[in-house]
């Protein structure tokens, strides 16, 4: 769903599947591979070539694609700026809560007809809980609650603006969360991030700001540890959701204007991304 050449290693027998969808090409090639036995799907968000912004990245065509070839369940590895100085760079945090403060992004599949999802809580409770559990298990003791407030992008907050999310209470801020949860809510996907703190944002401390370098050091100093996170995550998920799950019944009593991309044989999807929309390895914009 979204990503970097740092998520490609972790796949085996990997094979790239093209999907086409009514809201135009994904962002590239999904490529289907297995993590100890089990069928994971990887879509890099932003493209291999990194051609897409935050605030350009085709969100439906990403979601519709990934479910159409059989994607329930969504982990999404971020990279975030705090907005406290509790987290400090390396903290792992699973939020629970999100805030929209995009402006331009079509974040919604229901164009037509009065289709309303619930959204009270937008993070899978059973991928969360799986994730703060298989942190724990690896001695990565994460942060079990937050609020990610998404930006528009592609620049990073004014002093002002994050001492103003800092006093709503929101926590984390990014760029690329949002529409993915509300989407992948839309198609009953299960989805839930989990986000890696790069920095403090600007205004919550002083200094010179965020800095693209600042990210990319962090988030490479800390690659082959979420990447082990990611694999024990999707390999501890039930291979079939339950009856009480909240996202798989999220459509239910709902006349949909529109069919449900169907497909019989599910995958996992292992999503990675950063806050500014760059992937680190070694410094620079992904090759591969």
């Amino acid at each position: 769903m979204v990503g970097g050449s740092g998520f490609y290693e972790f796949l085996e027998g990997a094979e790239e599947v093209k999907v086409d969808t009514p809201y135009g090409a994904p962002s590239d090639l999904i490529t289907v591979g297995e993590v100890a036995g089990r069928r994971v799907a990887f879509l890099p968000r932003h493209g291999r070539d990194h051609r897409f912004p935050p605030h350009k990245i085709p969100y439906r065509a990403n979601m519709w694609a990934l479910r159409s070839i059989g994607v329930r369940q969504i982990v999404a590895p971020t990279a975030v700026g705090a907005l406290t100085p509790s987290y400090g760079p390396g903290t792992l945090v699973i939020p629970d809560q999100l805030v929209d403060r995009t402006r331009n992004r079509v974040q919604t599949f229901f164009d037509e007809g009065a289709c309303h999802v619930p959204f009270a809580d937008p993070y899978c409770p059973t991928v969360r809980a799986h994730a703060i559990g298989m942190a724990r298990e690896s001695g990565w003791v994460p942060a079990g609650s937050g609020t990610l407030v998404v930006i528009e992008g592609p620049r990073f907050s004014t002093r002002a603006e994050s001492l103003w999310f800092a006093g709503q209470g929101w926590t984390l801020v990014g760029m690329t969360g949002h529409p993915e949860a509300v989407l992948a809510r839309e198609l009953a996907m299960c989805y839930a991030p989990l986000a890696l703190v790069t920095d403090t944002d600007a205004g919550v401390e002083e200094g010179e700001g965020v800095t693209a370098a600042e990210v990319f050091e962090v988030f490479a100093a800390n690659i082959k540890r979420l990447r082990d996170l990611v694999a024990k995550v999707v390999t501890s998920l039930p291979a079939d959701r339950d009856e009480n799950d909240l996202c798989a019944h999220a459509l239910d009593g709902l006349k949909l204007p529109f069919d449900l991309p169907l497909q019989p044989r599910p995958h996992r999807v292992a999503a990675t991304t950063d806050r500014g929309g760059w992937w680190p390895r070694a410094g620079v914009p992904p090759t591969a």
